[in-house]
């Protein structure tokens, strides 16, 4: 009788599914992440879920004479800051260009960063909401006790009165909410200048 030495084949394949498995892992978390961003473009290409749209520069397409009335909402979540618009509404024409200001003040003796998202309502608005200007998705760090004003600039594309489910629209909610960016550590350092405030009145139109 011969003496046989045992196949290594299970050990290995066991190792290469083993490997399979968390290449598997990581590859789909690595999809997780990578579905934010790709998330976020698509909602602002198509306005899903109030997404608003960006413009590069103002609207100087025809403007409808017909009011439509922009709504503005604001929330702080778990930020240390007064955080509300300094107008709670402007009514223009359909294609002007609007500009409003949302207004924070940091409560903290420290500095402290924020960053804002933002959506429309309703939903299907945000497909025809274009901002020319914006502070969403931009670092925000105030200083102890600092106050600034953070403009929007705004108009309503005229197509959306060829909508049927919008074509009687009237208002259209505009909302922000500031949340603390992580990892933020207060600069003992940071040069001192007085508060960041804009003196032009909120909702005014622009040209």
């Amino acid at each position: 009788m011969s003496n046989t030495t045992p196949s290594p084949r299970p050990n290995r394949n066991n190792t290469v599914v083993a490997t399979l498995c968390v290449a598997f892992f990581v590859g789909m978390i690595g999809m997780a992440y990578a579905a934010v961003p790709f998330y976020r473009l698509f909602c602002q290409v198509t306005g899903y879920g109030g997404t608003t749209q960006r413009a590069e520069e103002q609207y100087a397409g025809k403007v409808l004479d017909r009011d439509i009335t922009i709504r503005f909402d604001a929330n702080a979540s778990d930020m240390p800051w007064d955080f509300e618009p300094v107008a709670r509404s402007v009514t223009l024409k359909i294609g002007a260009t609007g500009r409003a200001y949302y207004r924070a003040t940091n409560k903290l003796s420290t500095p402290t960063t924020g960053r804002a998202t933002f959506n429309v309502s309703p939903d299907l608005a945000g497909a025809y909401f274009n901002k020319v200007e914006c502070f969403c998705f931009t670092n925000q760090t105030l200083k102890p006790g600092e106050t600034a004003d953070m403009p929007v600039v705004f108009y309503v594309d005229p197509d959306i009165v060829n909508v049927p489910e919008l074509k009687n629209i009237k208002t259209i909610t505009l909302s922000y909410t500031m949340f603390p960016v992580e990892g933020n550590k207060p600069v003992a350092a940071a040069p001192q200048t007085g508060k960041n405030t804009n003196t032009d009145t909120a909702g005014t139109l622009g040209g």
